[in-house]
């Protein structure tokens, strides 16, 4: 568990100022959201677009 806890850490890192729970939580829900539309397409059989960081 403290693994997955210090890799969490350095997915999303606030550059400038502090996030509050509330801003924490709105990125987390964004960043689901991706993440379960990407699965949902590869899924579907389409084909992997390359993605910009």
């Amino acid at each position: 568990m403290a693994d997955t806890a210090a890799t969490a850490a350095t997915l999303v890192r606030v550059e400038k100022g502090h996030a509050d729970a509330e801003e924490l939580a709105a990125v987390t829900a964004v960043l689901l959201a991706r993440a379960a539309a990407t699965a949902g397409h590869a899924r579907d059989g389409a084909a992997a677009r390359p993605r910009r960081s």
